[in-house]
Protein backbone atom coordinates (compact mmCIF):
# COMPACT_ATOMS: atom_id res chain seq x y z
CA UNK A 1 0.00 0.00 0.00
CA UNK A 2 0.99 3.30 -0.85
CA UNK A 3 0.62 4.81 3.12
CA UNK A 4 2.75 2.11 4.26
CA UNK A 5 5.42 2.75 1.25
CA UNK A 6 5.20 6.69 2.66
CA UNK A 7 5.37 5.21 6.61
CA UNK A 8 8.70 3.64 5.43
CA UNK A 9 10.25 6.46 4.01
CA UNK A 10 9.38 8.70 6.95
CA UNK A 11 11.04 6.30 9.19
CA UNK A 12 13.75 5.43 7.00
CA UNK A 13 14.39 9.65 6.36
CA UNK A 14 13.29 11.84 8.48
CA UNK A 15 12.48 9.37 12.01
CA UNK A 16 15.56 7.34 12.10
CA UNK A 17 18.09 9.85 11.71
CA UNK A 18 17.07 11.88 14.00
CA UNK A 19 16.68 9.78 16.99
CA UNK A 20 20.43 8.80 16.29
CA UNK A 21 21.33 12.41 16.55
CA UNK A 22 18.84 13.12 19.27
CA UNK A 23 18.28 9.65 21.66
CA UNK A 24 14.33 9.78 22.78
CA UNK A 25 13.42 9.28 26.31
CA UNK A 26 13.69 5.73 26.99
CA UNK A 27 14.27 2.00 24.59
CA UNK A 28 11.07 1.15 24.85
CA UNK A 29 7.85 2.64 25.16
CA UNK A 30 4.92 0.26 26.80
CA UNK A 31 1.64 -0.45 28.70
CA UNK A 32 1.14 -1.80 31.79
CA UNK A 33 -0.02 -4.92 29.67
CA UNK A 34 3.33 -5.16 27.67
CA UNK A 35 1.72 -3.45 24.59
CA UNK A 36 4.58 -1.62 22.66
CA UNK A 37 3.78 2.06 21.47
CA UNK A 38 5.16 2.53 18.17
CA UNK A 39 5.84 6.33 17.36
CA UNK A 40 3.03 6.05 15.04
CA UNK A 41 0.06 4.24 13.90
CA UNK A 42 -1.44 3.55 10.90
CA UNK A 43 -5.15 2.39 10.54
CA UNK A 44 -5.88 -1.04 11.54
CA UNK A 45 -4.89 -3.18 8.28
CA UNK A 46 -7.90 -5.90 8.91
CA UNK A 47 -10.79 -4.08 10.27
CA UNK A 48 -14.00 -5.01 10.06
CA UNK A 49 -15.97 -1.80 10.26
CA UNK A 50 -19.70 -2.82 11.59
CA UNK A 51 -18.16 -6.28 13.04
CA UNK A 52 -15.37 -4.57 15.58
CA UNK A 53 -16.82 -1.13 15.78
CA UNK A 54 -20.72 -0.67 14.87
CA UNK A 55 -22.72 2.16 16.20
CA UNK A 56 -22.92 3.25 19.55
CA UNK A 57 -25.94 1.75 21.36
CA UNK A 58 -25.71 -1.22 18.89
CA UNK A 59 -24.13 -4.66 19.12
CA UNK A 60 -20.31 -5.34 19.78
CA UNK A 61 -21.02 -2.22 21.84
CA UNK A 62 -17.27 -0.91 21.44
CA UNK A 63 -18.01 2.79 21.33
CA UNK A 64 -20.69 2.80 23.82
CA UNK A 65 -23.84 1.00 25.58
CA UNK A 66 -25.94 4.05 24.65
CA UNK A 67 -26.79 5.90 20.94
CA UNK A 68 -26.56 9.14 22.81
CA UNK A 69 -24.05 8.58 25.63
CA UNK A 70 -23.56 11.48 27.85
CA UNK A 71 -25.42 14.28 25.22
CA UNK A 72 -28.82 12.34 26.78
CA UNK A 73 -27.57 12.59 30.66
CA UNK A 74 -24.33 12.64 32.31
CA UNK A 75 -23.09 9.41 33.69
CA UNK A 76 -23.90 8.69 37.56
CA UNK A 77 -21.83 10.86 40.00
CA UNK A 78 -21.12 8.79 42.93
CA UNK A 79 -18.83 9.32 45.41
CA UNK A 80 -18.43 6.17 47.78
CA UNK A 81 -18.85 7.02 51.61
CA UNK A 82 -19.40 5.78 54.58
CA UNK A 83 -17.40 5.80 57.81
CA UNK A 84 -18.17 5.54 61.87
CA UNK A 85 -22.02 5.30 62.56
CA UNK A 86 -24.89 5.00 60.25
CA UNK A 87 -25.88 8.81 61.76
CA UNK A 88 -22.38 10.44 60.39
CA UNK A 89 -22.68 8.57 57.22
CA UNK A 90 -25.89 9.56 56.70
CA UNK A 91 -24.87 13.63 57.23
CA UNK A 92 -22.45 12.51 54.51
CA UNK A 93 -25.06 11.27 51.99
CA UNK A 94 -26.65 14.22 52.42
CA UNK A 95 -23.75 16.74 51.85
CA UNK A 96 -22.73 14.99 48.33
CA UNK A 97 -26.73 14.96 47.34
CA UNK A 98 -26.77 18.57 48.46
CA UNK A 99 -23.72 19.28 46.43
CA UNK A 100 -24.46 17.49 42.94
CA UNK A 101 -23.91 14.22 43.69
CA UNK A 102 -26.28 11.87 41.39
CA UNK A 103 -25.83 8.26 43.08
CA UNK A 104 -25.32 7.03 46.61
CA UNK A 105 -22.37 4.64 47.12
CA UNK A 106 -22.22 2.62 50.19
CA UNK A 107 -18.65 1.79 52.03
CA UNK A 108 -19.42 -1.03 55.04
CA UNK A 109 -16.96 -1.51 57.59
CA UNK A 110 -14.77 -4.69 57.48
CA UNK A 111 -16.78 -6.02 60.67
CA UNK A 112 -20.21 -5.68 58.39
CA UNK A 113 -18.50 -7.11 55.32
CA UNK A 114 -17.48 -9.69 56.47
CA UNK A 115 -20.86 -10.83 58.57
CA UNK A 116 -20.15 -9.79 62.36
CA UNK A 117 -22.09 -7.50 64.66
CA UNK A 118 -20.26 -4.37 66.48
CA UNK A 119 -20.19 -6.09 69.41
CA UNK A 120 -18.65 -9.55 68.39
CA UNK A 121 -15.02 -9.87 69.64
CA UNK A 122 -14.26 -10.39 66.07
CA UNK A 123 -14.69 -6.38 65.09
CA UNK A 124 -12.43 -4.89 68.47
CA UNK A 125 -11.23 -2.33 67.01
CA UNK A 126 -12.84 -2.45 63.49
CA UNK A 127 -16.37 -0.52 64.19
CA UNK A 128 -16.76 2.41 61.74
CA UNK A 129 -13.06 2.47 60.43
CA UNK A 130 -12.95 1.66 57.08
CA UNK A 131 -16.81 2.02 55.92
CA UNK A 132 -20.09 2.40 57.96
CA UNK A 133 -21.93 0.03 60.37
CA UNK A 134 -24.47 -1.78 59.23
CA UNK A 135 -25.26 -4.49 62.23
CA UNK A 136 -29.19 -4.42 61.35
CA UNK A 137 -32.38 -2.85 59.53
CA UNK A 138 -32.63 0.07 61.93
CA UNK A 139 -29.02 0.93 61.11
CA UNK A 140 -29.72 0.80 57.71
CA UNK A 141 -32.90 2.58 58.29
CA UNK A 142 -30.85 5.60 59.90
CA UNK A 143 -28.04 5.99 57.29
CA UNK A 144 -31.12 6.51 54.31
CA UNK A 145 -32.88 8.57 57.17
CA UNK A 146 -35.16 11.54 54.64
CA UNK A 147 -33.31 9.81 51.50
CA UNK A 148 -36.48 8.44 49.78
CA UNK A 149 -35.09 5.13 48.42
CA UNK A 150 -37.62 5.71 45.19
CA UNK A 151 -35.68 8.80 44.30
CA UNK A 152 -31.94 7.38 44.34
CA UNK A 153 -29.66 4.65 43.09
CA UNK A 154 -27.52 3.37 45.64
CA UNK A 155 -24.48 1.43 44.85
CA UNK A 156 -23.47 -1.22 47.95
CA UNK A 157 -19.83 -2.02 47.47
CA UNK A 158 -20.56 -5.63 49.77
CA UNK A 159 -19.83 -9.00 48.76
CA UNK A 160 -19.85 -12.36 51.06
CA UNK A 161 -22.89 -10.90 52.73
CA UNK A 162 -24.53 -8.86 49.78
CA UNK A 163 -27.89 -10.61 50.18
CA UNK A 164 -28.67 -9.81 53.21
CA UNK A 165 -27.74 -6.33 53.06
CA UNK A 166 -30.00 -5.97 50.11
CA UNK A 167 -32.51 -7.59 52.71
CA UNK A 168 -31.95 -4.71 54.90
CA UNK A 169 -32.60 -2.27 52.08
CA UNK A 170 -35.68 -3.87 50.94
CA UNK A 171 -36.90 -4.28 54.62
CA UNK A 172 -36.11 0.01 55.17
CA UNK A 173 -37.66 0.66 51.32
CA UNK A 174 -41.23 -1.49 52.22
CA UNK A 175 -41.01 0.70 55.66
CA UNK A 176 -40.85 3.94 53.34
CA UNK A 177 -43.77 2.82 51.73
CA UNK A 178 -41.76 2.41 48.41
CA UNK A 179 -42.26 -0.09 45.64
CA UNK A 180 -39.76 -2.78 45.19
CA UNK A 181 -39.92 -2.10 41.37
CA UNK A 182 -39.27 0.90 41.81
CA UNK A 183 -35.34 0.71 43.55
CA UNK A 184 -32.56 0.99 41.43
CA UNK A 185 -29.28 0.10 42.17
CA UNK A 186 -26.64 -2.37 42.64
CA UNK A 187 -24.40 -4.83 45.05
CA UNK A 188 -21.34 -5.89 44.52
CA UNK A 189 -21.63 -9.24 45.54
CA UNK A 190 -18.96 -10.92 43.68
CA UNK A 191 -17.76 -12.92 45.82
CA UNK A 192 -14.64 -14.67 42.76
CA UNK A 193 -12.91 -11.67 43.12
CA UNK A 194 -12.61 -11.69 46.84
CA UNK A 195 -11.03 -14.86 47.03
CA UNK A 196 -8.01 -13.69 44.28
CA UNK A 197 -7.88 -10.27 45.14
CA UNK A 198 -9.10 -8.78 48.26
CA UNK A 199 -9.86 -11.42 50.77
CA UNK A 200 -13.10 -10.39 52.91
CA UNK A 201 -14.78 -13.88 52.30
CA UNK A 202 -17.03 -16.24 54.51
CA UNK A 203 -18.24 -19.11 53.30
CA UNK A 204 -16.91 -21.49 50.93
CA UNK A 205 -17.55 -20.96 47.03
CA UNK A 206 -20.22 -23.49 46.65
CA UNK A 207 -22.89 -21.39 49.13
CA UNK A 208 -21.12 -18.66 47.83
CA UNK A 209 -22.33 -19.30 44.16
CA UNK A 210 -26.04 -20.14 45.61
CA UNK A 211 -26.17 -16.65 47.56
CA UNK A 212 -25.41 -15.32 44.30
CA UNK A 213 -27.61 -16.80 42.23
CA UNK A 214 -30.20 -16.61 44.27
CA UNK A 215 -30.08 -12.71 44.36
CA UNK A 216 -30.57 -13.11 40.40
CA UNK A 217 -33.89 -15.09 40.70
CA UNK A 218 -35.38 -13.25 43.60
CA UNK A 219 -34.01 -9.75 41.00
CA UNK A 220 -35.32 -10.72 37.99
CA UNK A 221 -39.07 -10.98 39.45
CA UNK A 222 -39.10 -8.43 42.34
CA UNK A 223 -36.37 -5.48 41.25
CA UNK A 224 -36.06 -5.83 38.04
CA UNK A 225 -33.68 -2.30 37.79
CA UNK A 226 -31.79 -3.46 40.46
CA UNK A 227 -28.43 -4.76 39.38
CA UNK A 228 -27.93 -7.92 41.22
CA UNK A 229 -24.19 -8.03 40.96
CA UNK A 230 -20.85 -5.80 39.95
CA UNK A 231 -18.67 -7.78 38.50
CA UNK A 232 -15.23 -6.14 39.89
CA UNK A 233 -11.90 -5.87 38.07
CA UNK A 234 -11.53 -2.96 40.04
CA UNK A 235 -9.99 -5.29 43.32
CA UNK A 236 -7.85 -7.62 40.42
CA UNK A 237 -6.09 -4.05 39.17
CA UNK A 238 -5.36 -3.14 42.80
CA UNK A 239 -4.18 -5.94 43.33
CA UNK A 240 -1.75 -5.07 40.94
CA UNK A 241 -2.87 -6.83 37.63
CA UNK A 242 -2.58 -5.13 34.20
CA UNK A 243 -5.48 -3.86 32.09
CA UNK A 244 -5.24 -6.71 30.39
CA UNK A 245 -5.48 -9.03 33.05
CA UNK A 246 -8.29 -6.88 34.59
CA UNK A 247 -10.40 -7.18 31.30
CA UNK A 248 -9.65 -11.16 31.30
CA UNK A 249 -10.06 -11.88 35.19
CA UNK A 250 -12.91 -9.92 35.43
CA UNK A 251 -14.62 -11.31 32.53
CA UNK A 252 -13.54 -14.96 33.20
CA UNK A 253 -15.19 -14.52 36.80
CA UNK A 254 -18.41 -13.21 34.77
CA UNK A 255 -18.36 -16.58 32.63
CA UNK A 256 -18.41 -18.42 36.36
CA UNK A 257 -21.34 -16.40 37.29
CA UNK A 258 -23.72 -16.89 34.09
CA UNK A 259 -22.83 -20.67 33.80
CA UNK A 260 -23.53 -20.88 37.80
CA UNK A 261 -27.06 -19.23 36.92
CA UNK A 262 -27.55 -21.40 33.92
CA UNK A 263 -27.34 -24.58 35.70
CA UNK A 264 -29.78 -23.04 38.79
CA UNK A 265 -32.20 -22.70 35.82
CA UNK A 266 -32.11 -19.38 34.80
CA UNK A 267 -31.70 -18.44 31.13
CA UNK A 268 -29.51 -16.14 30.02
CA UNK A 269 -31.95 -13.70 28.85
CA UNK A 270 -34.18 -13.47 32.21
CA UNK A 271 -30.77 -12.26 34.08
CA UNK A 272 -28.24 -11.05 31.76
CA UNK A 273 -29.95 -7.52 31.72
CA UNK A 274 -29.17 -6.87 35.36
CA UNK A 275 -25.43 -7.40 35.45
CA UNK A 276 -22.92 -4.59 35.75
CA UNK A 277 -19.39 -4.00 36.42
CA UNK A 278 -16.74 -2.48 38.28
CA UNK A 279 -13.18 -1.12 36.88
CA UNK A 280 -10.70 0.71 37.62
CA UNK A 281 -9.24 3.97 35.96
CA UNK A 282 -5.29 3.70 35.95
CA UNK A 283 -2.60 6.22 34.84
CA UNK A 284 -1.71 5.18 31.34
CA UNK A 285 -4.26 7.33 29.44
CA UNK A 286 -4.63 5.81 26.53
CA UNK A 287 -4.42 2.23 27.66
CA UNK A 288 -7.69 2.88 30.06
CA UNK A 289 -9.72 4.10 27.59
CA UNK A 290 -9.12 1.28 25.30
CA UNK A 291 -9.55 -1.40 27.90
CA UNK A 292 -13.16 -0.22 28.34
CA UNK A 293 -13.99 -0.39 24.78
CA UNK A 294 -12.23 -3.75 24.49
CA UNK A 295 -13.78 -5.31 27.61
CA UNK A 296 -17.42 -3.88 26.09
CA UNK A 297 -16.86 -5.82 22.59
CA UNK A 298 -15.36 -8.77 24.22
CA UNK A 299 -18.44 -9.21 26.81
CA UNK A 300 -20.40 -8.59 24.05
CA UNK A 301 -19.00 -11.57 21.99
CA UNK A 302 -19.20 -13.86 24.85
CA UNK A 303 -22.52 -13.64 25.78
CA UNK A 304 -23.86 -13.87 22.08
CA UNK A 305 -21.13 -16.95 20.82
CA UNK A 306 -21.04 -18.68 24.28
CA UNK A 307 -23.83 -17.91 25.65
CA UNK A 308 -26.62 -17.59 22.76
CA UNK A 309 -28.18 -14.23 23.93
CA UNK A 310 -30.86 -13.30 21.49
CA UNK A 311 -31.65 -9.92 23.61
CA UNK A 312 -29.38 -7.28 22.61
CA UNK A 313 -29.59 -5.39 25.94
CA UNK A 314 -28.09 -9.02 27.34
CA UNK A 315 -24.86 -8.37 25.80
CA UNK A 316 -24.38 -4.58 26.68
CA UNK A 317 -21.81 -3.97 29.49
CA UNK A 318 -22.63 -1.42 32.12
CA UNK A 319 -19.99 -0.47 34.22
CA UNK A 320 -19.25 1.35 37.03
CA UNK A 321 -15.87 3.06 37.07
CA UNK A 322 -13.37 4.30 39.94
CA UNK A 323 -10.17 6.11 40.18
CA UNK A 324 -7.23 4.01 40.62
CA UNK A 325 -6.70 4.06 44.92
CA UNK A 326 -3.66 2.64 44.21
CA UNK A 327 -1.64 5.11 42.19
CA UNK A 328 -2.37 7.71 45.15
CA UNK A 329 0.49 9.25 46.88
CA UNK A 330 0.89 10.23 50.79
CA UNK A 331 3.60 12.37 49.20
CA UNK A 332 2.32 15.74 47.88
CA UNK A 333 -1.24 14.81 48.47
CA UNK A 334 -2.67 17.92 46.37
CA UNK A 335 -1.04 15.92 43.03
CA UNK A 336 -3.65 13.65 43.45
CA UNK A 337 -6.10 15.88 42.19
CA UNK A 338 -4.29 15.79 39.08
CA UNK A 339 -4.11 12.10 38.59
CA UNK A 340 -7.51 11.63 39.38
CA UNK A 341 -8.50 14.15 36.84
CA UNK A 342 -6.38 12.42 33.91
CA UNK A 343 -8.28 9.02 35.45
CA UNK A 344 -11.64 10.54 35.32
CA UNK A 345 -11.04 11.72 32.29
CA UNK A 346 -10.14 8.57 30.82
CA UNK A 347 -13.07 6.54 32.28
CA UNK A 348 -15.64 9.16 30.47
CA UNK A 349 -13.81 8.87 27.34
CA UNK A 350 -13.92 4.48 27.46
CA UNK A 351 -17.60 4.99 27.82
CA UNK A 352 -18.39 4.45 31.68
CA UNK A 353 -22.01 4.94 33.44
CA UNK A 354 -20.92 6.18 36.48
CA UNK A 355 -17.94 7.18 37.75
CA UNK A 356 -16.49 7.34 41.89
CA UNK A 357 -12.76 10.37 41.80
CA UNK A 358 -11.05 9.35 44.80
CA UNK A 359 -10.02 12.66 47.20
CA UNK A 360 -6.72 13.35 47.26
CA UNK A 361 -6.53 13.01 51.19
CA UNK A 362 -7.42 8.79 50.80
CA UNK A 363 -3.79 8.03 51.01
CA UNK A 364 -3.04 9.49 54.34
CA UNK A 365 -7.15 8.84 55.98
CA UNK A 366 -10.99 8.98 55.64
CA UNK A 367 -11.41 11.75 53.11
CA UNK A 368 -12.80 14.96 54.29
CA UNK A 369 -15.80 17.08 52.89
CA UNK A 370 -13.62 19.43 51.66
CA UNK A 371 -11.16 16.86 49.64
CA UNK A 372 -14.87 14.66 48.51
CA UNK A 373 -16.34 18.08 47.19
CA UNK A 374 -13.12 18.54 45.33
CA UNK A 375 -13.58 14.95 44.40
CA UNK A 376 -17.08 15.49 42.81
CA UNK A 377 -16.08 19.04 41.44
CA UNK A 378 -13.56 17.09 39.35
CA UNK A 379 -16.50 15.29 37.36
CA UNK A 380 -18.72 18.01 37.33
CA UNK A 381 -15.58 20.18 35.69
CA UNK A 382 -15.42 17.32 33.04
CA UNK A 383 -18.90 17.03 32.44
CA UNK A 384 -19.75 20.93 32.35
CA UNK A 385 -16.62 22.51 30.91
CA UNK A 386 -14.34 20.27 28.91
CA UNK A 387 -17.12 19.70 25.73
CA UNK A 388 -15.52 15.80 26.19
CA UNK A 389 -19.30 14.61 26.86
CA UNK A 390 -20.55 16.24 22.95
CA UNK A 391 -19.37 13.67 21.72
CA UNK A 392 -21.24 10.13 21.43
CA UNK A 393 -17.92 8.59 20.76
CA UNK A 394 -14.92 11.31 20.97
CA UNK A 395 -12.20 8.65 20.64
CA UNK A 396 -12.87 6.32 17.85
CA UNK A 397 -10.71 6.37 14.75
CA UNK A 398 -7.68 6.85 16.92
CA UNK A 399 -5.10 4.91 15.48
CA UNK A 400 -3.74 4.36 18.38
CA UNK A 401 -6.92 3.74 20.57
CA UNK A 402 -8.54 0.77 17.89
CA UNK A 403 -4.80 -0.75 17.75
CA UNK A 404 -4.83 -0.62 21.64
CA UNK A 405 -8.43 -2.30 21.71
CA UNK A 406 -7.64 -5.00 19.12
CA UNK A 407 -4.31 -5.96 21.32
CA UNK A 408 -6.06 -5.77 24.87
CA UNK A 409 -8.98 -8.04 23.54
CA UNK A 410 -6.67 -10.39 22.41
CA UNK A 411 -4.47 -10.74 25.49
CA UNK A 412 -7.57 -10.78 27.06
CA UNK A 413 -9.12 -13.73 25.21
CA UNK A 414 -5.59 -15.75 25.34
CA UNK A 415 -6.29 -15.68 29.06
CA UNK A 416 -9.62 -16.66 29.31
CA UNK A 417 -9.10 -19.46 26.87
CA UNK A 418 -6.28 -20.87 29.62
CA UNK A 419 -8.64 -20.12 32.03
CA UNK A 420 -10.86 -22.29 30.44
CA UNK A 421 -8.50 -24.88 29.91
CA UNK A 422 -7.61 -25.09 33.60
CA UNK A 423 -11.38 -25.58 34.37
CA UNK A 424 -12.81 -22.47 34.73
CA UNK A 425 -12.66 -19.39 37.36
CA UNK A 426 -13.02 -21.07 40.41
CA UNK A 427 -10.40 -23.69 39.50
CA UNK A 428 -7.90 -21.28 38.04
CA UNK A 429 -8.08 -19.57 41.73
CA UNK A 430 -8.10 -22.46 43.36
CA UNK A 431 -4.73 -23.67 41.80
CA UNK A 432 -3.25 -20.03 41.98
CA UNK A 433 -3.08 -19.11 38.67
CA UNK A 434 -4.66 -15.93 38.69
CA UNK A 435 -3.09 -14.97 41.64
CA UNK A 436 0.27 -16.22 40.75
CA UNK A 437 0.14 -13.64 37.65
CA UNK A 438 -1.20 -10.60 39.35
CA UNK A 439 1.19 -11.35 41.53
CA UNK A 440 4.13 -10.73 39.02
CA UNK A 441 2.29 -8.08 37.37
CA UNK A 442 2.54 -6.01 40.62
CA UNK A 443 6.22 -7.19 41.07
CA UNK A 444 6.97 -6.11 38.11
CA UNK A 445 5.15 -2.63 38.27
CA UNK A 446 7.03 -2.37 41.50
CA UNK A 447 10.72 -2.50 40.48
CA UNK A 448 9.91 -0.05 37.37
CA UNK A 449 9.34 2.04 40.15
CA UNK A 450 12.16 1.00 42.38
CA UNK A 451 14.79 1.31 39.45
CA UNK A 452 13.36 4.53 38.15
CA UNK A 453 12.66 3.35 34.78
CA UNK A 454 8.52 4.50 36.06
CA UNK A 455 8.51 7.89 37.53
CA UNK A 456 5.77 8.83 40.13
CA UNK A 457 6.11 12.35 40.73
CA UNK A 458 6.67 13.25 44.45
CA UNK A 459 7.78 9.50 45.27
CA UNK A 460 10.91 8.52 43.38
CA UNK A 461 11.32 11.86 41.59
CA UNK A 462 10.47 15.59 42.13
CA UNK A 463 10.44 15.26 45.69
CA UNK A 464 10.12 17.73 48.63
CA UNK A 465 10.78 18.13 52.04
CA UNK A 466 7.32 18.87 53.57
CA UNK A 467 4.65 18.86 56.36
CA UNK A 468 1.05 17.54 55.24
CA UNK A 469 -1.19 20.54 56.37
CA UNK A 470 -4.34 18.78 54.92
CA UNK A 471 -7.30 18.74 58.01
CA UNK A 472 -7.64 15.19 58.93
CA UNK A 473 -10.76 13.07 59.33
CA UNK A 474 -10.84 10.18 61.97
CA UNK A 475 -13.14 8.31 63.63
CA UNK A 476 -13.77 8.68 67.00
CA UNK A 477 -13.36 5.19 69.64
CA UNK A 478 -16.57 6.22 71.14
CA UNK A 479 -18.67 4.44 68.27
CA UNK A 480 -17.78 1.28 69.11
CA UNK A 481 -19.13 1.45 72.27
CA UNK A 482 -22.22 3.24 70.77
CA UNK A 483 -22.77 0.44 68.52
CA UNK A 484 -22.58 -2.15 71.04
CA UNK A 485 -25.09 -0.02 73.18
CA UNK A 486 -27.38 0.40 70.37
CA UNK A 487 -27.55 -3.50 69.94
CA UNK A 488 -28.50 -4.15 72.79
CA UNK A 489 -31.19 -2.35 72.90
CA UNK A 490 -31.90 -3.96 70.14
CA UNK A 491 -31.85 -7.41 71.21
CA UNK A 492 -34.05 -6.12 74.63
CA UNK A 493 -37.00 -4.62 72.91
CA UNK A 494 -37.07 -7.33 69.83
CA UNK A 495 -39.24 -10.15 70.22
CA UNK A 496 -36.41 -12.68 70.72
CA UNK A 497 -38.98 -15.55 70.47
CA UNK A 498 -39.59 -14.68 67.04
CA UNK A 499 -36.00 -13.76 66.21
CA UNK A 500 -35.56 -17.89 67.07
CA UNK A 501 -38.07 -18.93 65.05
CA UNK A 502 -37.06 -17.48 62.53
CA UNK A 503 -32.91 -18.62 62.70
CA UNK A 504 -34.48 -21.85 62.72
CA UNK A 505 -36.05 -21.30 59.42
CA UNK A 506 -32.95 -20.08 58.04
CA UNK A 507 -30.83 -23.23 59.35
CA UNK A 508 -33.28 -25.08 57.31
CA UNK A 509 -33.56 -22.94 54.54
CA UNK A 510 -30.02 -22.96 54.09
CA UNK A 511 -29.67 -26.76 54.29
CA UNK A 512 -32.19 -27.29 51.64
CA UNK A 513 -32.05 -25.81 47.99
CA UNK A 514 -35.04 -22.77 48.83
CA UNK A 515 -34.63 -19.71 47.64
CA UNK A 516 -33.13 -17.32 50.79
CA UNK A 517 -33.98 -13.78 49.89
CA UNK A 518 -37.28 -13.89 51.08
CA UNK A 519 -35.68 -15.62 54.55
CA UNK A 520 -33.52 -13.25 55.03
CA UNK A 521 -35.90 -10.06 54.30
CA UNK A 522 -38.30 -11.54 57.37
CA UNK A 523 -35.42 -11.88 58.94
CA UNK A 524 -34.11 -8.23 58.42
CA UNK A 525 -38.02 -7.30 59.19
CA UNK A 526 -38.32 -8.64 62.69
CA UNK A 527 -34.60 -7.45 63.63
CA UNK A 528 -32.61 -10.01 63.02
CA UNK A 529 -29.12 -8.99 62.80
CA UNK A 530 -26.22 -9.18 60.04
CA UNK A 531 -23.91 -11.81 62.53
CA UNK A 532 -26.43 -13.67 63.90
CA UNK A 533 -27.86 -14.07 60.44
CA UNK A 534 -24.31 -15.37 59.08
CA UNK A 535 -23.48 -17.24 62.21
CA UNK A 536 -26.30 -19.52 61.35
CA UNK A 537 -24.79 -19.86 57.63
CA UNK A 538 -21.65 -20.57 59.27
CA UNK A 539 -22.89 -22.78 61.04
CA UNK A 540 -24.08 -24.93 57.66
CA UNK A 541 -21.50 -24.01 55.38
CA UNK A 542 -18.41 -23.77 57.20
CA UNK A 543 -16.22 -20.70 56.60
CA UNK A 544 -13.60 -20.90 53.46
CA UNK A 545 -10.09 -21.52 54.10
CA UNK A 546 -8.03 -20.18 51.59
CA UNK A 547 -5.33 -22.51 49.54
CA UNK A 548 -1.74 -22.05 50.20
CA UNK A 549 0.45 -22.01 47.34
CA UNK A 550 4.15 -22.69 47.15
Amino acid sequence: MAIEQEKLRWENEVYHPLIKRFPERKESFATSSGIEIPPILLPPEKQDYMEDLGFPGEYPYTRGVQPTMYRGRYWTMRQYAGYATAEESNQRYRYLLDQGQTGLSVAFDLPTQIGYDADDAMAMGEVGKVGVSISSMRDMETLFKDIPLDKVSTSMTINAPASILLAFYIAVAKKQGVALNKLRGTIQNDILKEYVARGTYIFPPEPSMRLITDVFRFCKDQIPSWNTISISGYHIREAGSTAAQEVAFTLANAIAYIQAAIDAGLEVDEFGNQLSFFFNAHNDFFEEIAKFRAARRLYARIMRERFHAQDDKTCRMRFHTQTAGSTLTAHQPENNVVRVTLQALAAVLGGTQSLHTNSMDEALWLPTEKSVRVALRTQQIIANESGVADSVDPMAGSYLIETLTDQIEAIARDYIEKIDALGGALQSINSGFMQNEILEAAYQAQRAIETGEKIVVGVNEFQVDEVIELEALSVDPKVEENQKRQLAELRASRDNETVSVLLGKLESAARSDELLMPVFIECAENEVTLGEICNVLRAVWGQYQPPTFI
